[in-house]
């Protein structure tokens, strides 16, 4: 990735977009084609890659493992809900950007937004220095909280045993909107997710016990998964907004907002990043058309996940292997 835009490019993309055409030929609301391919990586409980044509690659990998419950001390909330562990890893040949201590930051930025959006059950508002983490803001429009993600399934004891979630994301190439391509990714491989069946026994005296079941074929989905957000990206450049920016068109970016949004259009979360402002009025804009364009990507993404499983189950029925191109293809 560029790290210097000269004034002739950065005059150029400007002037494209208030023209509305960009350097690479889209008008200012077009998106990039979404090449997606679950089950990728077979020790894994979900995963997915999800590629931007001609720019960012993100490998995504869930693995869901048993480990105790994490209950508020205070108000001992939690004691029967199962967690979602978020990590996102910008491997170092992506982009120059993301060598030395940049990239620790921006790795923490996308790790505390993921378990943000993912995982937070109530209303939150938190407020950083936009030069970190920018501000942000969760809210919760439905039962399973603003992650969608019914963490309370996860449960195995109440107080004692749960199932963890541990969503990884690896950024394996970068050609701009980073986090869209993330959380794509992400509601991607949670689809992909089989979680095993467990059995609990009552051995009295109010100690329990449980069994994880073997039989590969007898698992459960993730519930609430249909629920899980994903973000839009919007990128203010002069007096204008742009999605799914390209590098050179991020160099130019003013201000940028971060739209999470869920399948019935609700507001899951919003984030603000850079040092320029945003008028009111292109605020309100901006958040209605992430809201919009993120409802029609969930209906895409979710379209591309059904085809890509209904042609794996028609495979096996007739005997065929299920051969996938794996996170080497290119």
């Amino acid at each position: 990735m560029p790290s210097l835009i000269s004034p002739a490019e950065r005059d150029y993309i400007l002037k494209g977009i208030e023209c509305n055409i960009r350097a690479d030929g889209r008008q200012r609301p077009d998106y990039r084609e979404v090449i997606l391919e679950t089950g990728v990586i077979s020790q894994t409980s979900g995963s997915a890659r999800v590629r931007l044509a001609g720019g960012t690659d993100v490998l995504v990998s869930v693995k869901a493992d048993i480990g105790p419950v994490l209950v508020d001390p205070e108000t001992g909330e939690g004691a029967d809900k199962g967690q979602i562990i978020c990590n996102v890893e910008c491997a170092p040949s992506a982009s120059q950007q993301f060598e030395g201590r940049g990239a620790d930051e921006l790795n923490n930025e996308l790790t505390q937004m993921m378990t943000r959006f993912l995982s937070h059950n109530t209303t939150s508002l938190t407020s950083t220095p936009s030069n970190t983490t920018p501000s942000s803001t969760t809210s919760s429009h439905n039962s399973n909280g603003a992650g969608g993600i019914n963490l309370s399934k996860l449960c195995i004891i109440p107080g004692e045993q749960c199932w963890i979630l541990y969503v990884d994301a690896l950024v394996l190439d970068y050609g701009g909107n980073l986090v869209d391509a993330v959380f794509m990714g992400t509601r991607a491989a949670i689809f992909d997710t089989r979680i095993p069946k467990t059995e609990v026994q009552d051995l009295g005296d109010g100690n329990f016990d449980f069994e994880v079941l073997d039989d590969a074929e007898d698992t459960e989905i993730v519930e609430g998964r249909e629920d899980m957000p994903i973000c839009v990206t919007l990128n203010k450049i002069g007096a204008r907004h742009i999605v799914d920016a390209s590098p050179l068109e991020e160099l130019c970016t003013e201000a940028k907002l971060v739209v999470a949004v869920n399948r019935s259009g609700e507001l899951c979360g919003l984030q603000k990043g850079h040092d320029g402002g945003i008028e009111p009025s292109l605020l309100l804009e901006m958040i209605q058309f992430g809201k919009t364009l993120g409802q029609t990507l969930i209906k895409q993404l979710d379209a591309k996940i059904k085809a890509e499983a209904d042609a794996d189950m028609v495979k096996r029925q007739n005997g065929q292997p299920v051969v996938k191109l794996g996170f080497f293809a290119q």
